[in-house]
């Protein structure tokens, strides 16, 4: 691997780019329902965690919860459209299938303003689970979200569907840590980091969860403190990176020249250190919360775009606090009000 570039200031991206974050992760669609505790057993979920599945364990789940709201969704493809809604030219890149979910999927979001690079395959009718991914996020009362995924084709993005061009055409590139689950993730890491170096593009990383974090941790920890220039994780993930049980001693000890290091601490706020500063940054003020679903999706989305337009850290900080605030007031991972209005209110626009 090549190393990244590290900036005395974060400054993604160099000249004028016509893409201010390019975002590669698993495409999935999200199939989001409100149920009881009580439908957490009966479908084999541990609560609060993301369990992979197949395609038929999916349809199995949907009888018992039924198929919900359905959304294209996924971690980056949150923060993609987190970008966009804040006024930022996103795009994406993953894998689909030639069905009627993956034409949904692409439409959807090139209707919220994201340009969507997606590798598409063939649907197999000898195979299930040769099918655009799905997610079920089950929410119960009290906001908490547990999730079966079935990665279908989306866990079928390889190194071919990785376009050196749009990488270039980026200012930054947020990868998703679930990548490195998919067959094909050392060739794909291997490419961002090398196209990234080439084209003077900014990586930034979202761990995703702690478990993953456990299986790939010789790989993260190589990615973190070589190659990327913003590294975004929870308390539990960053805790699982480094062996340290404070927030504080975990950003650190990862320290390092030019890295930007974020951990979002739940309805504590987020800290951001960077070159030898750190700021706590306070979780922004919502009424209810009602479903946590891509609650750390849409702060990763408001900093990259505040990072790619010049805010610095503390100002990104507060835009992602933001966005992270309008998405758990309401079901779904997805704005439903204008995050560039909602930040010029907060005098951050």
């Amino acid at each position: 691997m090549a190393s990244s570039r590290g900036d005395a200031a974060p400054r993604p991206g160099g000249g004028e780019r016509p893409v201010d974050v390019l975002c590669i992760g698993n495409a999935l669609v999200d199939h989001l329902a409100f149920a009881g505790e009580e439908v957490l057993e009966t479908v084999g979920l541990a609560r609060g965690g993301m369990t992979l599945v197949d395609i038929p364990t999916t349809e199995r789940i949907a009888a018992v919860v039924g198929e919900g709201r359905q959304v294209p969704g996924g971690m980056v493809t949150n923060s993609a459209v987190g970008v966009a809604s804040l006024g930022g030219t996103p795009a994406y890149i993953g894998a689909v299938a030639e069905d009627e979910p993956g034409e949904r999927f692409a439409a959807d979001l090139e209707a919220a303003g994201v340009r969507a690079v997606l590798e598409r395959f063939p649907v197999d009718p000898s195979d299930p689970d040769a099918a655009t991914g799905r997610c079920f996020v089950v929410v119960t009362p009290d906001g908490e979200r547990t999730m079966a995924t079935a990665l279908g084709v989306g866990g079928r993005l390889d190194r071919n569907g990785i376009d050196p061009a749009v990488i270039a055409s980026a200012r930054l590139v947020f990868l998703e840590g679930y990548v490195l689950d998919l067959p094909d993730a050392e060739a794909i890491v291997d490419k961002v980091v090398a196209e990234s170096s080439r084209a003077g593009t900014w990586i930034a990383l979202g761990l995703a969860d702690s478990m993953l974090v456990e299986r790939h941790h010789s790989l993260l920890l190589e990615l973190v403190t070589r190659h990327v220039g913003v590294v975004f994780a929870n308390e539990a993930e960053i805790g699982a990176l480094t062996g340290e049980r404070s927030v504080e001693a975990a950003l650190a000890a990862l320290a390092r020249p030019g890295l930007v290091a974020v951990a979002t601490c739940g309805r504590d706020g987020a800290v951001v250190a960077h070159d030898g500063s750190v700021v706590a940054v306070p979780a922004h003020h919502v009424e209810q919360v009602v479903d946590r679903t891509g609650a750390g999706d849409l702060f990763a989305g408001g900093f990259c775009f505040g990072l790619t337009h010049g805010t610095g850290v503390e100002r990104a900080a507060q835009l992602g606090s933001l966005a992270a605030a309008e998405v758990i007031a309401h079901l779904g991972a997805r704005p439903e009000t204008s995050l560039a209005a909602r930040a010029r209110a907060a005098g951050l626009l």
